[in-house]
């Protein structure tokens, strides 16, 4: 059995201390083969630098995902390109030489006798006008089929429920997981669907359980009753992370078990 702890958004310096203090005591319950993590938000609340993104390594995160905003600090460009075995962005971003994205889509880590394929792509509803997500995984999915001794876990960063639960049964069979990130809340509607993909439309985030995700509450209520922009300042009460832990069956690549995850500290 492969077994798989994927956390979801990473917002700010709440949410690598929230990490830092629960990610040890989770890996002992769990013992997962791999740790993944969005880490798109981690830096400063927005975006991914580097630096961060080595801190996270440090903690036990062993691939960091992404998202829309992982072009926010222009250092993690080169980044992308030198370590895109261990950070992805979006696979639907332009490819085509004149217009290059830095850094790759996929990545493929090998656990013992197994290999575990981690595949970001990026939602069209309300977010950004990218290349077609469906078509995109595709093309993945022809080089990387399911099978036997593979793993295909698929981090889809999307906006919508809908666009969400689309790709969810688009996949379903295909992959062994396809796990929601970008809205920071964790929905309750994990499950594995009938053959075999585990699902959740969102994983959640990590940081402040007592703000509106992630950030400041009255900062948010502000700007909701204003209409005004209004700088963000990102909470620190009441840590915690939302995480799935996964279990695929490593002679059929199928999804066995999907479970919430979800901490705080009162």
């Amino acid at each position: 059995m492969i077994g798989i702890l994927f956390f979801g958004d990473v917002v700010a310096k709440a949410g690598r201390r929230a990490l830092h203090k629960n990610l040890p005591s989770l890996k002992v319950k769990y013992n997962p083969d791999l740790v993944i993590a969005n880490g798109e938000n981690a830096a400063g609340g927005i975006g991914l630098t580097p630096e961060v993104a080595e801190e996270l390594f440090i903690m036990g995160i062993d691939v960091l995902t992404s998202g829309n905003h992982i072009w926010k600090h222009k250092e993690i460009f080169p980044y992308l390109d030198s370590k895109s075995d261990k950070v992805i962005r979006p696979l639907n971003y332009p490819t085509r030489e004149e217009f290059a994205t830095p850094g790759l889509g996929y990545t493929l880590v090998k656990k013992q006798n197994a290999e575990i394929l981690i595949v970001n792509i990026m939602g069209r509803t309300f977010i950004e006008v990218l290349d077609c997500p469906f078509k995109a995984i595709d093309y993945v999915l022809k080089k990387y089929p399911l099978q036997k001794g593979r793993a295909i876990i698929v981090d889809f960063h999307a906006e919508t429920t809908s666009e969400k639960e689309a790709m969810g049964w688009y996949l379903n069979g295909k992959v062994s997981a396809m796990v929601g990130t970008h809205t920071h809340v964790q929905t309750a509607d994990d499950r594995i669907l009938p053959d075999g993909t585990a699902y959740i439309t969102d994983v959640g985030m990590c940081g402040s359980m007592d703000s509106i995700i992630g950030v400041d509450r009255d900062v948010i209520i502000q700007k909701f009753i204003t209409q005004r922009p209004i700088a963000f300042k990102f909470s620190e009460n009441n840590l915690g992370v939302n995480a799935v832990y996964l279990e695929v069956d490593e002679s059929t690549g199928k999804a066995q078990k999907i479970e919430r995850i979800f901490t705080r500290e009162n």
